[in-house]
């Protein structure tokens, strides 16, 4: 009786102290530190970027540089062979309706190699190559089930199906566990050792970018894919994976973080919600080393992630946030696109512009270069959320359904 005693009272302790810490963290806007951001129309010697040719061949690669050396980490594009193999096929899956291909992706370096599986269902009344939405996915697999006798509204891949897209997915377990304790045993230790050893070098959301990268290398060599027309998305922890692989990753056309917060479509020097010591205490192996120096020190960051978003110019960047998730911080989310999309507005003179405040829930903003919505609800990926990207998507590609 008195272990159980005392075991209760530990684990209320416990509890107590989680709920103060998570207490701790600012929900208030009245209680944002003033800040200033870096400017992406400024190089780093004080150039003014006030082209196309200085922003592509002079400010987006330092930015690019200033993100891989103090927030993400290097990503490494050498290897040595890729190879597809196609392990299961199913033309008639989803009643008629999609063509499915598991195939895997197997990456070659220094005589050592991994595999990572692609999940891909392909829309059979679709006469021409399909446009197509891949997710980089943390869950749990039973959300991607090829076989569709689990169905999860996190991955609705008939819907997407229906709409005429390709649905794709990888696990980001095949190239980089979410785990502290087993991240580095796919390719960090097998392709890309050297990487552990920097300080600036590659680690877990690095890796997941990566992923992605070489599910792009095979979508260009499906005629039955428009690898032209791909849109890469990722929700939360995946959605800074997916934020970091269209800035590094040119061949995407829609690049789409969902409820991604903190490292990912939220300004840090807000310090809203979630916060850079938070984030690299409790996920140290998410980014690279460098960025600890910045617990606390938001300020000191010579980027902030509206520089993210600009990265991505001039493709499309969609940024979703949820009513309920404030960890994210909803408002920074907003912000980071609105302000990171001025390179597409002013550097490529696109057309369309933000309203200044924060858009009401569920009142979708869709324009030429960019997406915006808030749902009702909390910290997911919902169909809600996967029919408004495709509804942009469309917007973009110039697709009519009726």
């Amino acid at each position: 009786m008195a272990f159980k005693s005392l075991l209760f009272l530990s684990l209320s302790i416990l509890f107590i102290y989680r709920t103060n810490a998570q207490d701790a963290f600012n929900y208030e806007e009245s209680k944002v530190p003033p800040f200033s951001l870096p400017d992406p129309f400024v190089s780093q010697k004080g150039k003014a970027i006030k082209t196309i040719q200085d922003w592509e061949f002079l400010r987006r690669g330092e930015i690019i540089s200033l993100f891989e050396n103090q927030v993400y980490g290097q990503l490494p594009r050498s290897l040595d062979n890729i190879r597809f193999q196609l392990v299961s096929e199913d033309k008639q899956a989803m009643s008629g309706n999609a063509h499915l291909k598991e195939i895997d992706i197997q990456v070659e370096r220094n005589e050592k190699n991994i595999r990572m599986r692609l999940i891909l269902f392909i829309p059979t009344k679709v006469n021409k190559p399909a446009p197509v939405f891949l997710l980089i996915t943390h869950r749990d697999p039973e959300n991607i089930d090829p076989t569709r006798e689990v169905k999860m509204g996190f991955w609705p891949a008939e819907a997407i199906v229906a709409r005429g897209f390709a649905a794709a997915t990888f696990h980001v377990k095949d190239v980089s566990d979410d785990n502290n304790d087993t991240f580095k045993e796919d390719i960090l230790n097998t392709l890309y050792p050297e990487q552990l050893e920097m300080e600036n070098g590659m680690r877990g959301l690095g890796s997941w970018a990566w992923g992605a990268m070489r599910a792009m290398d095979y979508f260009e060599t499906d005629p039955l894919i428009d690898a032209n027309r791909a849109a890469v998305v990722g929700h939360s922890r995946g959605g800074k994976a997916s934020l970091w692989t269209g800035a590094q990753d040119t061949r995407w056309a829609i690049t789409i973080s969902n409820e991604s917060g903190c490292g990912g479509a939220a300004l840090s020097r807000r310090k809203f919600g979630e916060t850079v010591k938070r984030i690299n205490t409790s996920f140290p192996y998410w980014f690279t080393d460098n960025f600890n120096q910045y617990n606390d020190h938001e300020e000191l960051l010579p980027i902030d992630q509206h520089m993210l978003v600009a990265a991505i110019a001039p493709r499309a960047v969609y940024v979703a946030s949820a009513s309920e998730d404030q960890w994210a911080d909803p408002k920074g989310e907003f912000l980071s696109l609105s302000l990171g999309t001025r390179v597409h507005r002013e550097i490529y003179g696109m057309n369309g512009s933000f309203p200044s405040n924060l858009p009401a829930i569920e009142s979708p903003l869709h324009l030429p270069y960019a997406g915006h919505h808030i749902r009702e609800g909390k910290h997911n990926l919902t169909p809600y959320d996967w029919e408004r990207f495709m509804d942009f998507a469309d917007q973009l590609y110039g697709i009519n359904h009726e």
